[in-house]
């Protein structure tokens, strides 16, 4: 007849554990083998069996310190790891032959009842979160925005979101919808779903950070003689100082004028110059064009030239 190492089948490594310790293990081990979650795997139902049959012996303090004794002879000074063996039972049985020697005279006919009524139980399992992503303007992100939006279920129907983004989300942060995830298992509460927030640059602005980037179109003239401009940032207008000689690709920085940083400030509007030349001349633009040729001793690709722009 085969030794039921009940420590071994509850995932249990000796007898060295408390009620507690037994009660945490053969709820990982009922939940994970229980039948309605492997419906008709005749080896993991009989493995079930074998998981109640060791949480009854093991959870009773007078049966419990019968099988220990048994235990350490059998097994409790041996090092060779014991591996789980299928127990005999008659058809029907929730106990094994095993069970029955050793323990039958303890067991009267309102535990087989009770135990009867326990296989029918088992805990609820949480249904899995979902997770999803979608895309917004730097501007939707900073001012915020309700948004419907439509995801295909687990059945394969398509239900619609009503989210709301709040001002000033970060990058890649996440919206939590609970309950909306898989739905649970044996009266197990449904997932969440969660929605991660992604800021994508477009044409205006660029988020980094707290800073928001954003190009500054001028002229050869405005970049030359230098002037102030009007530069338009994501919540209003500023005056911005253009420095006389300015190249493409400086970058003029605007203090706290950039993205919320959740604490009450913002990062920098960073403008990043770009110098605009006209695709067409009038004839008046042309001869001064010209005429700036023939007076100009500037020349960008000598040694001097690139020196004294840098």
């Amino acid at each position: 007849m085969i030794f039921k190492d009940y420590y071994k089948i509850l995932g249990l490594e000796n007898n060295k554990v408390t009620q507690e310790d037994i009660k945490q293990a053969y709820r990982e081990q009922a939940k994970k083998y229980h039948p309605d979650v492997n419906i008709g795997d005749r080896i993991l139902e009989e493995r079930f069996k074998d998981i109640n049959e060791a949480y009854r012996v093991l959870s009773n303090h007078v049966s419990k310190r019968r099988y220990d004794r048994m235990w350490v002879s059998r097994i409790g000074n041996k090092k060779k790891k014991q591996n789980y063996e299928e127990s005999k039972r008659s058809k029907n049985d929730i106990f094994s032959e095993f069970f029955h020697m050793f323990f039958g005279s303890e067991i009267n006919q309102e535990d087989n009842e009770t135990s009867n009524k326990r296989n029918k139980k088992h805990a609820p399992i949480k249904g899995e979160n979902i997770e999803t992503a979608i895309s917004i303007s730097v501007e939707d992100a900073f001012y915020g925005l309700n948004k419907k939006i439509s995801l295909r279920t687990v059945d394969g129907n398509m239900k619609t979101f009503d989210i709301k983004i709040p001002a000033g989300i970060r990058n890649n942060e996440k919206i939590r919808l609970i309950g909306q995830g898989k739905m649970g298992q044996f009266g197990g509460k449904n997932g969440d779903l969660f929605i991660k927030i992604q800021i994508e640059a477009d044409t205006k602005f660029e988020l980094a950070g707290y800073d928001i980037y954003t190009h500054l179109a001028l002229t050869p003239w405005e970049a030359a003689l230098g002037t102030r401009i009007n530069l338009e940032g994501i919540d209003d207008t500023v005056s911005v100082y253009i420095p006389a000689g300015i190249e493409s690709g400086e970058k003029l920085r605007i203090p706290a004028k950039g993205y919320k940083d959740g604490k009450g400030g913002r990062g920098d509007l960073i403008a990043t110059v770009k110098i605009m030349v006209p695709k067409k001349l009038t004839k008046q633009e042309k001869e001064i064009f010209e005429k700036l040729k023939e007076i100009s001793k500037f020349n960008p690709r000598s040694k001097r030239g690139r020196k004294k722009s840098s």
